[in-house]
């Protein structure tokens, strides 16, 4: 049976910084942001935008009413939740108007969990194949002002609607995977930003790449050859360069400029984002869909999906019949076109005016036009409004 990606929407929100403003700010070389770490531009997450307002805009553009009948589990992966207790899933599930007979569950693995969203998804399907699942991979990726890691923050969600007989990607059953207690990265309850050993992070990354590539090979008999596009978690775009690398070390010229060019495709709305977290590696998926010219039927892309802390897995997906009949060329392109660009002084306010620990505060939504926004807090209960 074939099961897979069906339908796949994003949505991040209407505001961006621009590297070289940020550079200047912080007395860095904007060559250091631009092309040492592989960024151009963040996404900037207003205090009107949380986990669970941006997956409904995600998930709003993609589904029909007939999808909703057919949703019977909501899976919401995220490391930004907003409640220790109730899943993002159950939001959703009233939000965008789904039936009550629906499993709603929020997963936790740092960014993988959007990827283990995926094979539980798979899973369901085989047992129950009339039934659909919607997937949701949405964060908010923070970690100071004026920190190492400041230049990979982002944010954003994206959604994807899981059956059978996919109109775009056809799911593998072939994943690889390794996990491992590290800490590379981790955020205490106490804390509303990462901690992150970053340099420690990339080598962990790497090297659970080579660890679930190596097996996926040993277990496939698939070189670096069968593979058309490769994907990639990207912390940030350099980092998935980083990999890239390692994959292609013994490929023959052809193929190597071939899979590096694509990665080009692959990076691109990522550079302009910033961290998703656990949609990073789709949002690469898309942007590819979206940005690649010479994209076929049947072929395959290679995925790496990984989670600090750690998990690792690598698995593939075949590009369906008729794929590109649901993609529209660089659509999303024209969305962070029309963005807002912030002066840092404009983002360090935002970034600070975010709800924390507070009982009830009523936010001004009027600035942020997306249609489901996150209107404050009464009595700790988060109020969201559908325009």
């Amino acid at each position: 049976m074939n099961i897979g990606i069906d339908k796949i929407g994003f949505f991040t929100p209407h505001l961006y910084l621009d590297m070289k403003d940020l550079a200047e700010a912080r007395n860095v070389d904007p060559n250091k942001y631009l092309i040492g770490i592989g960024q151009s531009k963040m996404a900037v997450i207003p205090p009107t935008q949380d986990v669970v307002s941006m997956a409904a805009n995600a998930a709003d553009k993609i589904l029909t009413e007939e999808d909703k009948e057919q949703i019977d589990m909501i899976l919401f992966a995220t490391e930004s939740g907003v409640d220790n207790s109730k899943s993002g899933a159950v939001y959703i599930q009233r939000l965008l108007g789904f039936k009550k007979q629906v499993r709603v569950v929020e997963l936790k693995q740092a960014c993988y969990a959007a990827t283990a969203a995926i094979h539980f998804a798979h899973g369901h399907i085989a047992m129950n194949p009339d039934s659909k699942v919607l997937v949701i991979g949405a964060d908010n990726a923070r970690y100071g002002l004026g920190t190492k890691g400041e230049v990979t923050q982002g944010g954003g969600a994206v959604a994807m609607l899981i059956s059978r007989n996919p109109r775009i990607l056809s799911v593998q059953d072939d994943g690889t995977y390794w996990a491992d207690d590290v800490m590379d990265f981790w955020r205490p309850l106490t804390h509303d930003e990462a901690l992150v050993d970053g340099k420690y992070s990339t080598n962990v990354y790497l090297d659970f790449f080579k660890h679930v590539f190596e097996e996926y090979q040993a277990k496939t008999g698939f070189d670096i050859s069968k593979f058309d596009a490769m994907c990639f978690h990207l912390p940030y775009t350099k980092e998935g360069f980083k990999a890239l690398k390692i994959a292609i070390e013994n490929a023959d010229a052809e193929v190597a400029t071939k899979l590096t060019r694509e990665f080009e495709n692959v990076r691109r709305y990522s550079n302009q984002i910033g961290n998703l977290y656990t949609g990073s590696l789709y949002l690469g998926f898309l942007s590819l869909l979206e940005n690649a010219t010479d994209l076929k039927p049947g072929m395959r892309i290679g995925m790496y999906s990984y989670g600090s802390g750690a998990q690792g897995e690598f698995y593939s997906g075949l590009l369906r019949p008729g794929f590109d009949k649901y993609i529209e060329h660089q659509a999303f392109q024209k969305t962070l076109d029309a963005r807002k660009r912030l002066t840092v002084d404009e983002y360090e306010k935002i970034y600070n005016s975010r709800i924390k620990d507070e009982k009830t505060r009523k936010l001004d939504i009027s600035s942020d036009p997306a249609k489901f926004v996150f209107a404050g807090v009464e009595d700790y209960q988060r109020q969201y409004v559908v325009r």
